[in-house]
């Protein structure tokens, strides 16, 4: 390293990044055989890390090395085969390059004359991704960290738009109709967090009751309008479900926006599992209604099998976007730049954003479109495949199936009582997990404690399933209960 910079000779930094590959390379071998958690203990991990500030550096090698041995080798393992945990897609080794080629140039993508050429890959990536969806033609957006974040920034435009007329960027909520928010029981939890930070208050979330298949019963929710409406409330936004996280349930999207639009409300999607798959052709029709969403979140680190972050939030047109967050400031001011440029940060509330769009562009144009819809139709016919093994298994009991790539279900053994079958379940997981040959997690169904897998990676195969199955069904018989 020298005395005037933090760079290190030209030669050097060229065997550090040798070593940095054989390292990345390493984390593909045996993919099919490696365990999935491994199971350390957190006091432990800690201890690893517990140290004071250090004044001096260290040998980088040896720093490698460590980062090795701790980190990549002890990590929860999304990379292979055996996750079937929340939504954990495994990523792409495009992405990985993509990832040191955007941290090397190091763009600020909040103003254009700050990455010019990352700005317009970002354009680009928003409209192929409503081009995958069929959501729109003209269309604008804003790659961000997550779905949660995507499903923020799209409630966000909702209030800042629906409200403009009351000036409600200035004035804030004081003094106004409580306006409320629809959305199903299953419905993901970044809905009321979103809530809650933008003022509204998560009380002023309605959840509609469900159909048997997890779908919002449209009859419920038109009745909740109405008694809302006769109460004082201003309903304000419909939120529907490309795909719910716990089951994969795909709300009646068309009927939903003729709701809206009846009731003059927004409608949000929030299309961060399964809005990518209606690229396919076997499903398209389930997203009926989709198109007419005025704002659509999705999340490129599942069914794009990008690393995180990868979240992004669509709207209609760049303008509604502009009118939600832009804010003038001197030192940020564009009127004397060229005509053309976009400047994200007018557009969204960061200034500071990295080139997250560089990965995405990368994969699609290296992959194509075609192959990542052959790798989604590959994890939705797995997940069929598993949800008939359960189905024909007399020691396990099948909850839900959906069109998208999660199953729920319970492993039973010989047992018949209902609490002992519960009982047997939620000991499975930390059981599961102990084990570590696989990662999955649980949640409820109607009240019913379940195992519910998500078969989202590329990698994943027919001999995984099966591996699955097996693993439960001999970790569960070792519980002796």
């Amino acid at each position: 390293m020298s005395n005037h910079s933090l760079d290190f000779p030209t030669e050097e930094f060229k065997r550090l990044l040798n070593k940095s590959s054989e390292l990345v390379i390493s984390k593909f071998k045996n993919l099919e055989s490696r365990p999935a958690f491994q199971a350390t203990v957190q006091s432990e991990v800690a201890a690893w890390f517990d140290e004071p500030l250090p004044e001096l550096g260290m040998d980088i090698f040896e720093l490698l090395s460590f980062t090795d041995e701790k980190i990549l080798q002890t990590a929860t393992d999304n990379l292979g085969e055996h996750m079937y945990g929340y939504v954990m897609a495994g990523g792409n080794q495009i992405s990985i390059l993509a990832e040191t080629l955007a941290a090397t140039i190091n763009q600020n993508v909040g103003k254009w004359h700050l990455s010019p050429a990352i700005s317009e890959i970002e354009k680009l990536v928003i409209r192929w991704a409503a081009q995958m969806m069929n959501y729109a033609t003209e269309v604008g957006g804003v790659l961000v960290s997550g779905g949660s974040a995507a499903n923020l920034h799209g409630l966000t435009i909702a209030r800042n738009i629906f409200f403009e007329k009351h000036n409600i960027r200035k004035k804030g909520l004081f003094g106004m109709q409580p306006f409320t928010v629809y959305a199903s029981k299953e419905v993901h939890g970044c809905i009321d967090k979103s809530l809650e930070f933008l003022g509204i208050g998560s009380d002023q979330i309605r959840k509609i009751e469900t159909h048997s298949d997890f779908t919002l019963n449209l009859e419920a929710l038109e009745n909740q309008i109405d008694l809302d409406r006769s109460a004082g409330y201003l309903p304000f936004c419909i939120v529907g479900n490309a795909g719910t996280v716990n089951t994969g349930a795909i709300d009646d999207l068309e009927g939903l926006a003729n709701i809206a639009k009846t009731h003059n409300c927004w409608f949000h999607v929030d299309g961060a599992y399964g809005g990518l798959a209606a690229s396919l052709e076997s499903i398209k029709d389930e997203y009926k209604g989709l198109e007419k969403a005025d704002s659509l979140a999705v999340d490129f680190h599942k069914w794009l099998y990008q690393p995180f972050e990868a979240g992004c939030v669509l709207v209609k047109d760049w303008e509604t976007l502009k009118r939600t967050y832009y804010k003038r400031a001197d030192y940020l001011d564009t009127e004397l730049e060229s005509k053309g440029r976009l400047d994200f940060n007018e557009h969204t509330f960061q200034l500071s954003r990295s080139a997250k769009s560089l990965k995405i562009w990368m994969s699609l144009k290296a992959y194509g479109a075609k192959n990542f819809r052959n790798m989604i139709q590959k994890d939705i016919d797995l997940t069929h495949y598993l949800a008939d093994q359960i189905k024909q298994s007399p020691d396990f009991e099948l909850k839900s199936r959906s069109h998208l790539a999660i199953a729920c279900f319970r492993y039973k053994g010989n047992h018949t009582d209902a609490v002992a079958i519960e009982n047997l379940n939620k000991q499975l997981i930390p059981a599961l997990e102990k084990d570590g040959r696989v990662f999955i997690t649980g949640t409820r169904l109607n009240g019913e404690f379940v195992l519910r897998a998500c078969v989202i990676n590329h990698r994943k195969t027919k001999r995984s399933i099966d591996y699955l199955i097996g693993v439960i069904r001999e970790t569960a018989t070792s519980l002796n209960l």
